[in-house]
């Protein structure tokens, strides 16, 4: 069961594949940002998990709006206007530049005129999307165990979300970093964020750690890490790192920053599902905790289906 639920996903098998979807969501993504009201923490610019794959929900073009959603069962981009208007990109082996192309060129024949930066963000020297033809790489298998895992993440995650009063964003895919996310704030004011990203302004990283928080995401991997879970605190208070989270295959990374719970740990567990909460939940405490939250007022009861809250604490 959980071979077909949490299937294997090892970053080494797919990289090619993770980085050029990667750059395709972020023209996708940027097209968003080009048309979208600023949110705080940049929230305006995050794609959202479907049953299929990732979307971007309506986005405002005059009178009408549109959508760009990642089918990652039909292996293809579907453009949707609300004038009924529709175009299909098939996703295969294709550059970036290619992608970018044809990108353009569907939402022009539905006359929607939409001009996005050039340059990726978050990528070290980056090539341009109009120029790039390097990555093009597009193996549909681990794209599907990618979008299943995905849905798994996003339902957990959202189960999560569910314990707490306090303001917490969506559950939400952020383009840039690749990662599916979900952030808790204690609501008090976080020192001016000094790091430093590439392709992003500073100013944007600075209101985006504007406020305290509690992070917690999956990051399908890199060349030096392999996909994980993961948590952090923003900033990271004192004790944070030496506190005792669970499951036991979770660990703390000096070199990240931040608590992970690797994802071949996860799928092989009798109760992923289980264990992704328990990460989840005491990384939370670990900030919390650390940081001092207030507690008291910031957490409830898990939702349940059905059950109003009031049912359940009154």
């Amino acid at each position: 069961m959980n071979e077909k639920s949490w299937p294997e996903l090892p970053y080494a098998d797919w990289k090619d594949t993770c980085a050029t979807l990667q750059l395709w969501t972020q023209i996708v993504g940027k097209i968003r940002l080009s048309r979208t009201p600023w949110l705080n923490h940049s929230w305006h610019v995050a794609l959202y998990v479907t049953s299929s794959g990732l979307t971007t929900s309506p986005i405002p073009d005059g009178a009408r709006t549109f959508d760009l959603r990642f089918d990652f069962l039909r292996h293809e981009l579907a453009l949707e206007v609300s004038d009924g208007q529709s175009r299909r990109i098939a996703l295969e082996p294709m550059s970036v530049a290619d992608f970018h192309d044809a990108v353009h060129t569907a939402l022009r024949e539905v006359d929607i005129d939409v001009e996005i930066s050039d340059f990726p963000c978050e990528i070290p020297d980056a090539i341009a999307f109009s120029g790039d033809r390097i990555h093009s790489a597009y193996d549909a298998r681990y794209v599907e165990r990618f979008g299943q895992l995905l849905r798994q993440a996003d339902q957990v995650f959202k189960q999560f979300r569910t314990g707490f009063i306090g303001k917490c964003s969506p559950v939400h895919f952020f383009w840039g970093s690749f990662d599916l996310a979900v952030t808790r704030f204690s609501g008090r004011p976080a020192p001016k964020f000094s790091g430093k990203v590439p392709g992003l302004r500073q100013d944007v990283m600075q209101e985006a750690y504007s406020h305290e928080v509690s992070s917690a995401g999956f990051w399908p991997g890199s060349a030096d890490t392999d996909a994980a879970f993961y948590s952090y605190a923003y900033p990271t208070p004192a004790g944070f790192k030496e506190f005792p989270v669970r499951p036991g295959t979770a660990f703390f990374s000096d070199a990240l920053g931040e608590f992970l719970l690797p994802y071949a740990a996860l799928r092989t567990a009798s109760d992923p599902k289980g264990e992704l909460l328990d990460f989840l939940q005491s990384t939370y405490e670990a900030a919390a905790t650390c940081a001092r939250w207030d507690r008291a007022s910031l957490e409830c009861a898990q939702g349940q289906p059905g059950v109003s809250r009031s049912q359940f604490i009154l």
